[in-house]
């Protein structure tokens, strides 16, 4: 291969990599880029600069966790519609998904229901060298569970005075335990909905229950700020997001993220790569024409 044409290959891959984050954005966005003013392309730029930028960080810090053996959990937690998604999606996008993982639980099963209360989320939790990223976490006990009514009374306060032992444990162990609510505003929730109502590709992410939780919007902001009230703590603090703009709430959560850990960037071995081996009697198979793909583009 030619070093030229070598040149021009690896560009065209580096702007598949850039393709991709626009990607996500085309599905956060009911914009065409040509429509955006000449600032607000420029604001663009910076925010993917500056995702880039810490994304590499977030590199830095899956090695060091690795090379560690620490282990990391990170709750995000708010409103439907917050967020917590995207960032979370930005968070994992370049790292090893054996290192770091998302547990998103589905509601509890029959037997789970009987079952200790936090015991389904234990077997998520991470081995040394390993991050788990929480999307929704045992703090539903405190927010659906009970707006909804799918606890009691007696069920809510035991975990009010459970859940502070329990994160003790947790960081007895050496866990490192970071939480994030994501707040947004009455207005924005409804903007969120409402875009998602109408697009045909975020339809899925509207369910029974996220539309119940609009109209109890009351109901769900008293029961954070109980939460919030009750499993602050000094060993394990509850962090706020301003999460109204998606870009702003991305950057500085993982910015915040970042500083949770000391972390340093460790020097890898120069990769050399082996020369292939070319064995003269070897014949490549031929494979037959149906078993390929069609090439509709």
């Amino acid at each position: 291969m030619e070093q030229d044409d070598f040149k021009y290959r690896s560009y065209l891959d580096a702007l598949d990599a850039f393709d991709e984050e626009l990607e996500i954005e085309l599905d956060d966005e009911e914009v065409s880029f040509a429509d955006l003013s000449e600032g607000d392309k420029l604001e663009r730029q910076r925010y993917f600069k500056e995702l880039f930028r810490l994304q590499g960080e977030l590199v830095k810090l899956q090695d060091w966790v690795v090379h560690q053996k620490l282990k990391i959990v990170v709750i995000f937690e708010g409103r439907d519609a917050a967020g917590k998604g995207g960032a979370i999606k930005r968070i994992t996008q370049r790292l090893n998904p054996r290192v770091c993982r998302v547990a998103a639980l589905p509601a509890p099963s029959e037997r789970e229901r009987s079952q200790w209360y936090f015991q389904r989320y234990v077997s998520h939790l991470p081995a040394g060298g390993e991050m788990v990223l929480f999307d929704r976490s045992w703090y539903n006990r405190a927010g659906v569970e009970k707006v909804m009514g799918f606890c009691n009374d007696e069920q809510y306060e035991e975990f009010f005075n459970t859940v502070p032992e329990f994160e003790n444990m947790l960081i007895r162990s050496g866990i490192i335990l970071v939480k994030y609510w994501f707040s947004i505003s009455d207005d924005e929730q409804h903007m969120r909905f409402t875009t998602r109502i109408k697009d045909p590709l975020k339809q899925w992410k509207l369910s029974p229950m996220d539309l119940e939780s609009r109209r109890r919007w009351e109901d769900y902001t008293k029961a954070k700020e109980k939460m919030l009230e009750r499993t602050h703590t000094a060993d394990a603090p509850w962090w706020v997001v301003q999460a109204d703009n998606k870009k702003k709430a991305r950057i500085n959560c993982i910015t915040h993220l970042l500083t949770q850990v000391q972390y340093q960037a460790l020097e890898h071995p120069l990769v050399d790569l082996p020369a292939r081996v070319h064995n003269p009697d070897y014949l490549r198979g031929p494979i037959p024409p149906e078993m390929y793909v069609p090439e509709v583009f």
